[in-house]
């Protein structure tokens, strides 16, 4: 097995996940630790005490970050590159932070740790958009799938904000965003719409969130939306599967919307979706029910490959 050679870390606004990789971008082993939002001022700290001992055994080896590290609320700022992108572009664009003592060969430059930074555009509403950490997982989803590299191409990054990506010849084109899973948290949470417990899921309720949204594709989200109070009321829906339901409308409006937005040349039929498995999934589904086709990617296993690609330009 070879040996260790660099660190790959995603530090999101909740999470930070660290590997230890090797050249091929193989995790050899990994560290959790706190979000950008509470480690505001340890920065530096926390990274320190996370990778100790792994500067213990090999030295201080390069590391590449992603994510909110290099927001505002981050280590530091790194600034947006606009779109189009190509990935060397992206690559180029990172931003160093000194870690001294410097140790020498690291094989990166003077900086031992680069910070990704996000893409902005002016999206196909006429306003400006951003992305930061996505563009990491797109790197990994272009080395992971040949067919992205060539021609239009589309993907779908499911999550708080999801993101609906235009791709061409292997760079990003322009790209939109949807806060669908930011709505469904504030609408479960802190609405009288849904009052249950989010200990399972009912996916017949799902699907018939998606069927609803099928059925009458071009209805405006807000006039559906109370249904997922008036149906448990009508008995026409367990109230257990409210949250499920509402689900169902918010990711078919997100698919149906989505695709509306898009012309006839920009819409394959196959569309790739990247992040956590169990979201993709529920993407899948709806995009099943305009007959499109899916092809899968964990969004780890995306970020790490990304980061791996970053780290061999770089290199």
């Amino acid at each position: 097995m070879e040996g260790a050679r660099f660190i790959a870390g995603d530090w999101g606004t909740t999470h930070l996940r660290l590997s230890l990789c090797d050249g091929e971008g193989v995790a050899l082993e990994s560290r959790n630790g706190p979000g950008a939002a509470e480690a505001a001022g340890r920065f530096a700290s926390i990274f320190a005490s996370l990778t100790a001992d792994w500067d213990a055994r090999y030295g201080k080896l390069p590391a590449v970050l992603c994510g909110m590290v290099g927001s505002s609320l981050g280590w530091l700022q790194a600034p947006y590159v606009p779109c189009p992108a190509r990935p060397e572009q992206i690559a180029a664009a990172c931003l160093g932070i000194e870690d001294e003592p410097r140790s020498a060969g690291r094989g990166m430059g003077a900086p031992r740790i680069h910070v990704v930074p996000g893409l902005s555009c002016r999206n196909r509403f006429g306003a400006p958009d951003v992305l930061r950490g996505e563009e990491t997982q797109l790197l990994g989803a272009l080395t992971l799938v040949e067919e992205l590299r060539t021609g239009p191409q589309l993907a779908c990054l499911p999550g708080t904000h999801t993101k609906w990506v235009m791709l061409q010849d292997g760079q990003v084109r322009d790209f939109f965003t949807a806060p669908t899973g930011e709505l469904f948290a504030v609408l479960r949470d802190h609405s009288v719409l849904v009052r249950q417990s989010r200990e399972t899921f009912a996916t017949e309720a799902f699907e018939e969130g998606l069927a609803s949204v099928a059925e009458q594709p071009t209805t405006q989200l807000l006039h559906r939306l109370f249904e997922c109070r008036s149906r448990p009321l009508s008995n026409e829906l367990p109230a257990t599967s409210a949250s499920a339901y509402l689900s169902g409308l918010l990711i078919g409006s997100d698919v149906h919307g989505a695709l509306r937005v898009l012309s006839s040349a920009f819409a394959p039929r196959t569309i790739v979706l990247v992040g956590a498995p169990q979201l993709t999934q529920l993407y899948a589904r709806a995009c099943a029910t305009v007959g499109l086709d899916t092809r899968q990617l964990d969004g780890v296993t995306a970020s790490l490959a990304g980061l791996t690609q970053v780290y061999s330009r770089l290199s």
